[in-house]
């Protein structure tokens, strides 16, 4: 098997809800991308050298979610990264079940533009805020995995410097349902 080979292999088999509790789905929209398309430039990272990149969050919408939902946690993860477990890109928690919506933009580090008690964690790259894709040269294309869960509590038991994976361990025991959507992104 060749490194390319090896590499298609390992990305099609990391499937980042493989081990995850099976729960219902629901609907989710973005007016600033498609299921399955590439990243508009927007979302990609000028933090990290993307020459034309705004770290800008998408645009999200959800629907359908159980009538019993008390808050939302909104993350986007890239499986693809290089690093062994993947790239956590954004970590939103404490959505009130009213809210249905984020603006293009909501995940900004100066003025997030969030609904009250929502909080934005820290992401992968060590700050609480919105970091856009930035694959290396060469690593092909990446996955980048939005997902919107839908809690039964109001407010999710973890601190403001919380880890992602910290997160994504104390939401799992109040998870009702999921929403999913998944962009793809390559070196640019």
């Amino acid at each position: 098997m060749t490194r390319d080979e090896s590499s298609t292999a390992t990305v099609a088999g990391n499937d980042p809800f493989a081990r995850l509790d099976d729960v219902p789905a629901f609907d989710l929209h973005s007016d600033t991308l498609a299921d399955g398309a590439p990243l508009p430039l927007a979302q990609y990272s000028a933090r990290f050298g993307v020459v034309g990149g705004e770290d800008r969050s998408p645009h999200l919408r959800w629907s359908g979610a159980p009538e019993r939902t008390r808050s939302y946690v909104v993350t986007v993860y890239d499986p693809d990264a290089p690093t062994g477990s993947g790239f956590w890109h954004w970590v939103v928690a404490d959505l009130p079940a009213h809210v249905s919506e984020l603006a293009a933009g909501a995940g900004s580090t100066a003025d997030a533009d969030l609904p009250g008690g929502a909080r934005q964690l820290g992401n992968d790259a060590g700050f609480a805020g919105f970091l856009g894709a930035a694959p290396p040269p060469g690593h092909g294309v990446h996955r980048y995995v939005i997902v919107v869960n839908a809690l039964d509590v109001d407010r999710l038991d973890v601190p403001d410097d919380a880890s992602p994976a910290l997160v994504g361990f104390a939401l799992r025991a109040h998870l009702l349902a999921r929403a999913v959507l998944t962009a793809t992104g390559a070196a640019r």
